[in-house]
């Protein structure tokens, strides 16, 4: 079993000529909420890719219907908590040129403490997979009280920020970063080649596997002196937003199955390369049969 400890926000879309103006009161073209955070997206993805995860959040208990989508979709929410306080969410302004502006409150994702991470664990078996982002609070007691009941942790420091270098990320056996999370990390510059900003991390953690993806780049797996390349696939994106929580997603899906960490990252980045010729985050998560068919497709062949 994955625990994902992570965010679940709602996202407020808002279509606007314009972005707002100091003082301007502005009618929007349309209105839409989705569900969001980087944790309930790779719970999502997860689960869609046929994965075992159950959740671990916060959530308002007026919005409990997020909780139910990712409960539709084969999540277990049986540790997704209903509270009276405000779910996280986004405001989001979306002009008419594709300009956004966003407000962002943690909201209930803020609202973890020691206790909550202690009970959480102990639901856990040693030798389970936490997978751990950044837009909850208490990280250091998590990954402590984790390490104490001999979790994997699987660690995506997005967003990445200078409190995650206080982190103590020798606890993690595997990290998920993107190029200026990696670079910030290593302490290297961020137009750094790949292979040099996978030194940098081993470097800095050398016990801890990374996967480093790179957009059109392509993604790559490191473990000691392991190196395994997945190149980009073909395609033509329409919103990128949600890529890498799918990636992230998949990857671990068929870890749990004990594919080849070769197959590990053709799954993931065929499955993030259909969802980014889809509009949105959580909506343009493909499911595993789409990905499955994909990746048999005679362009892979």
């Amino acid at each position: 079993m994955l625990h994902n400890l992570g965010s679940i926000n709602l996202d407020h879309f808002y279509r606007v000529p314009h972005l707002v103006h100091p003082g301007e009161t502005l009618a929007s073209h349309s209105y839409q909420v989705g569900l969001g955070g980087k944790g309930a997206n790779q719970s999502l993805a997860m689960a869609l890719a046929g994965g075992q995860v159950c959740h671990w959040g916060r959530l308002g208990r007026q919005d409990g219907w997020a909780r139910d989508r990712l409960a539709r979709a084969g999540v277990d929410v049986t540790h997704v908590e209903l509270v009276d306080e405000p779910s996280g969410h986004a405001i989001i302004q979306v002009d008419d040129h594709g300009e956004n502006a966003i407000i962002l409150c943690p909201g209930a994702n803020h609202g973890f403490t020691r206790r909550h991470h202690e009970a959480l664990c102990e639901t856990a078996r040693p030798g389970d997979w936490l997978l751990v982002q950044n837009e909850c609070n208490a990280l250091p007691e998590l990954l402590e009280c984790a390490r104490q009941q001999g979790l994997a942790i699987a660690f995506n420091p997005a967003p990445m920020s200078d409190t995650v270098l206080a982190l103590p990320l020798e606890a993690c056996q595997l990290l998920f970063v993107n190029r200026g999370e990696a670079a910030w990390l290593a302490g290297l510059p961020e137009t750094s080649d790949a292979r040099v900003l996978l030194e940098g991390l081993h470097a800095r953690l050398p016990a801890t596997a990374t996967v480093l993806t790179l957009g059109r780049e392509g993604a790559w797996y490191q473990s000691g002196s392991e190196r395994h390349f997945q190149p980009a696939l073909p395609v033509a994106p329409v919103d990128t937003t949600g890529a890498g929580d799918t990636f992230i997603g998949f990857f671990m899906a068929a870890l749990q199955e004990q594919r080849s960490l070769p197959d590990c990252l053709a799954f993931a980045a065929h499955a993030a390369a259909l969802g980014v010729q889809r509009p949105g985050a959580a909506d343009s998560i493909p499911s595993r049969d789409e990905v499955e068919r994909f990746l048999a497709s005679p362009s892979n062949a």
